[in-house]
């Protein structure tokens, strides 16, 4: 451990935590995961896992000590975060549950010496957009019109983040997520992502029966299958970006696609019923100019990721069903 570099992630137990723990640890770091709860899926891969609440401040000072000396690098991806049905019913509610000790954190991991520190953002923080618009640049998220007070929330983190990085000795880096997906992560209960979602729904459907999508399909959507996601982490952590930075894949689909798509890897003749739900924002278009500037770009496809995940969620649905859940 001591000639090891030494990586603190916040939010271990959660679905790109997970993943991004196994990255570091296959680049040889010694890693310390920390999260309010473990891993749903899978057992932790980090060095050591602590349960904590990074709500209170004391649990942050716990969360970056660490014998011989400290961190080089903080990954902070701790948040209480769910789909597009989460964040429209609980939105408030995930609001009041923030606490001033994680937007402060990095304060407190450049007081303990941490050279690098990691904020997971969102391109939530950017307006609304219609199909076809020219894309958006990392600049363009102000004048800020976020569509949702998560991506407020966001925002006003990313600011903090960096208001630290001007007056302590610490390297910020800054990434916002475009949906991410994949296995092992939440794929019911609301907390789930769209792929996700879609890939349940189709599990759990009869060969000819529906498969219900919220609003009418045509929102345009880019997914990141989750290798790709914490490549491009561990990439803007080793760079000299500052400033925020969009990761994320440049295949653009309408939801009604992205359902196909599940269908035909699943092999089910399935109808879409679209019904009313929220949708969030129409269309998403944003510059990778900038992570593309450090030889990073999204490898795997739509639908190698699909055929990755489907497997997976269908059966979490098949041990659910033999438990007797629903």
């Amino acid at each position: 451990m001591a000639n090891q570099r030494k990586a603190l992630v916040c939010g271990a137990g959660g679905f790109i935590g997970g993943h991004l723990v196994k990255k570091l640890k296959r680049e040889g770091y010694w890693v310390r995961g920390v999260d309010i709860k473990e891993h749903e899926f899978v057992p932790t891969q980090a060095d050591e896992f602590l349960l904590l609440d990074l709500r209170e401040a004391h649990n942050c000072w716990q969360a970056l000590s660490v014998k011989d000396g400290t961190f080089d690098e903080v990954y902070q991806l701790a948040a209480d975060m769910g789909g597009m049905g989460f964040i429209h019913t609980k939105r408030a509610a995930a609001e009041e549950q923030r606490e001033p000790a994680i937007d402060a954190y990095c304060e407190r991991a450049s007081m303990r010496g941490v050279e690098r520190y990691f904020f997971s953002s969102s391109v939530c923080v950017y307006r609304d957009m219609e199909p076809g618009e020219p894309e958006l640049t990392e600049a363009d998220a102000i004048p800020a019109h976020p569509d949702n007070e998560y991506g407020w929330e966001k925002l006003y983190a990313e600011r903090m983040a960096q208001a630290y990085a001007r007056h302590y000795p610490i390297n910020v880096r800054i990434a916002r997520f475009q949906n991410c997906y994949g296995p092992e992560g939440a794929w019911r209960g609301g907390r789930e992502k769209a792929p996700a979602a879609i890939c349940r729904k189709v599990a759990m459907a009869d060969e000819g029966g529906a498969v219900e999508v919220w609003g009418d399909g045509t929102a345009i959507r880019a997914f990141t299958y989750v290798d790709d996601l914490v490549d491009g982490i561990y990439a803007l952590m080793q760079s000299d970006l500052e400033g925020a930075v969009n990761i994320g894949s440049e295949e653009y689909v309408p939801v009604n696609e992205l359902v196909r798509i599940v269908m035909e890897v699943a092999g089910k003749d399935l109808r879409i019923q679209h019904v009313e739900g929220p949708v969030g924002g129409q269309a998403r278009n944003f510059s990778k100019a900038r992570i593309h500037s450090l030889g990073w770009e999204a490898e795997v496809s739509l639908r190698e990721g699909i055929e990755r995940t489907y497997p997976w969620v269908l059966k979490q649905v098949k041990q659910t069903r033999d438990e007797g859940g629903k």
